[in-house]
């Protein structure tokens, strides 16, 4: 299981308040075999000052980073993606972090899951400051949910990937600025490539003012109505137009309705056991945040 290299790329651009808690969550791992890579797009706050502070530190030889203008942040995606040198390679934003144990766990499931490309896990919504606002549990995996339903069931925190798949010369669409996850697991989805949900809270997912998520929600929005189109056989034979609009509605509820039902089957809304209520890494923001 410990024999398996992970390799975690993190895009980063003015992540000062953020960029420490994704590097602790891997170094607080302590797994044997993992290199982190920091790809940042010429950062101006004081991340560039963090991570060379780190980097020289006794213990801290995982850490490789660079920093350069690049186009964004799935050009810097690409340039980690290939110059990952592992077995195992996670997708780490610099504001998220990952959960105690996850990468022994994940070594341990891909063993378990031979025929799996793409493992997802749980995960959590944390806010600005590092406290718990919800825990996300996932489904199994289902194309039609990932292609209509309007929230992504893949989580890009905790979803990780065998390098076969980037071996195969499969990368980020960088003209996809929003929901450049959507497209590339679509994408991996109509090659052929297999996704396997664990039960397993892998991840936290960061609720924060400067997020995309949080400032251009519309655009977001914009590239998923483009991405949808382009690998759903139904709506690409329709012109544009109150017909597909109308089509495309549909698709969207039938799939958020097996979507919410399955959860609701699954008796994730009848409680939790998850208590922690603040991730390990999130107490230096939380001395930050004046709690």
């Amino acid at each position: 299981m410990l024999g398996r290299k992970f390799s975690i790329i993190t895009p980063s651009f003015n992540q000062r308040a953020y960029i420490e808690d994704a590097l602790l969550s891997v170094k607080n791992q302590a797994y044997p075999q993992v290199e982190h890579i920091v790809i940042d797009g010429a950062s101006t706050d004081g991340t560039v000052e963090i991570l060379r502070e780190y980097a020289s530190q006794p213990g801290w030889s995982h850490l490789r980073w660079i920093s350069e203008p690049d186009q964004g942040q799935s050009d810097a995606l690409n340039k980690g993606f290939r110059l990952a040198s592992g077995e195992i390679i996670g997708w780490l934003n610099s504001d998220d972090g990952y959960r105690s144990e996850c990468f022994r766990f994940v070594a341990d499931a891909f063993d378990k899951n031979p025929a799996a490309h793409v493992l997802y896990g749980d995960y959590t919504w944390i806010d600005s400051c590092g406290a718990l606002l919800k825990v996300r549990r996932e489904i199994g995996f289902n194309p039609f949910i990932l292609l209509y339903h309007r929230v992504l069931p893949v989580p890009t925190p905790s979803s990780f990937f065998r390098r076969s798949i980037f071996d195969d010369g499969n990368f980020i669409d960088v003209k996809y600025h929003y929901s450049m996850d959507y497209e590339f697991f679509l994408r991996l989805v109509q090659k052929g490539y297999r996704f396997q949900h664990v039960h397993q809270v892998l991840a936290d997912f960061r609720w924060q003012p400067e997020s995309k998520s949080s400032r251009s929600p519309g655009k977001q929005i914009e590239e998923r109505d483009l991405i949808v189109v382009q690998y759903s056989s139904w709506l690409r034979q329709m012109p544009q137009g109150r017909l597909r609009s109308g089509l495309l509605g549909l698709l969207r509820s039938q799939a958020a309705l097996l979507y919410w039902s399955q959860k609701f089957l699954r008796g994730y809304y009848f409680g939790s056991p998850f208590s922690q209520a603040l991730t390990p890494s999130a107490r230096l923001a939380e001395r930050s945040c004046g709690r």
